[in-house]
């Protein structure tokens, strides 16, 4: 017998952190190709990295949408549609004549970013509070899994078989992590909203609370300093450094370590030491890193191990702090 979303039990932390992960691997898989990819397209680097800034603009704006419609439709047949959609967009890409449908293609790529917004909110849905931190916690150190091992692959694959390759990788890992939902996720919003207008209504009270804006101003600035490095990093590696594609990948997995280590702290102690304490301290973790990485450029100590490797801390800060501001941020009204 067909077993319906209704009879489903509520998804394991390892389905939660493949859902995830769909986005980080769009994200990262593909970034040792963006050298050759400008030659492919001829055009330029920075234009290429638009690649990268459109696709977190894409991110931005389809967590406004996905997450208002996971409220009203449930959280499974959100997730399942985003990653069809993602899918065929990026079919887009890897078919793409030019730079600007390429483009297209990764805005509209960027509706997998379901799968780590909606991620939380079933966490949320299940537990809550501290309990909710350490639970995001283990969902992102799997998900971390992701950018770690995905450079090294994607600089391989170009190597291999040219940067399309690792288009068809984030493909076909979007349809097992489909399959995986279909058999795994039950739904988990037991008190769904009754139309789109009334979940808008709910923003002011949201908007206008000082808590929600501390902990969104924290996860922005701290996933910011990720995200700066993330666009220019390959850029350094490749002109500054000569990095090969392989190369690379091994250098940015020192930032992903440091998450994923980041992540198994939150884990074993947000509930211990509670959510405001780590936040902190994954903050003052992650600015020392990058003030260490800045001394050492001054001092004109120069190569790829000293520039990626205090990489370590803002990832290793960055683990900290953003499971715990993801907690506070779905705490705050929790209706």
């Amino acid at each position: 017998m067909k077993q319906s979303a209704k009879t489903l039990s509520p998804p394991s932390i390892p389905t939660l952190a493949l859902v995830a992960a769909i986005s980080p691997l769009c994200m990262n898989a593909f970034l040792p190709s963006l050298p050759s990819m400008a030659e492919y397209f001829e055009t330029s680097s920075s234009t290429m990295q638009l690649t990268v800034s459109i696709y977190l603009l894409g991110t931005a704006i389809m967590q406004l949408i996905l997450g208002p419609l996971s409220d009203i439709y449930g959280r499974r047949p959100v997730l399942l549609w985003s990653t069809i959609f993602m899918m065929l967009a990026t079919l887009v890409c890897i078919f793409a004549p030019t730079i600007e449908v390429l483009l297209v293609g990764r805005i509209l790529q960027s509706v997998g970013s379901a799968g780590i917004v909606l991620s939380r909110a079933i966490a949320r849905d299940m537990v809550g509070g501290e309990r909710a931190a350490s639970q995001i916690a283990y969902i992102t150190m799997g998900m971390a899994l992701t950018p770690m091992l995905a450079p090294i692959l994607g600089g391989y694959l170009e190597e291999w078989f040219g940067w399309q390759a690792n288009f068809w990788l984030m493909f076909y890992f979007a349809g097992v992590v489909g399959v995986i939902m279909w058999l795994d996720l039950g739904e988990t919003n037991q008190h769904k909203a009754t139309s789109i207008t009334s979940h808008f209504k709910s923003y002011p009270e949201l908007v206008l609370s000082r808590r929600f804006w501390g902990y969104s101003l924290t996860l922005a600035f701290s996933a910011g300093a990720f995200f700066t490095y993330l666009g220019g990093a390959p850029l350094i590696g490749d002109e500054y450094y000569k990095l090969s594609p392989s190369q690379f990948g091994y250098y940015f997995v020192i930032i992903a370590i440091g998450y994923i280590a980041g992540n198994y702290v939150s884990a074993r102690h947000s509930t211990r030491f509670g959510i405001n304490p780590m936040m902190l301290a994954g903050n003052v973790i992650a600015a020392g890193g990058i003030g260490m990485a800045t001394v050492l450029s001054l001092w004109q100590i120069d190569n790829p191990l000293a520039f990626f490797g205090f990489m370590f801390f803002v990832g290793l800060g960055n683990g900290i702090t953003l499971p715990n501001a993801n907690a506070g941020i779905v705490n705050v009204r929790p209706h």
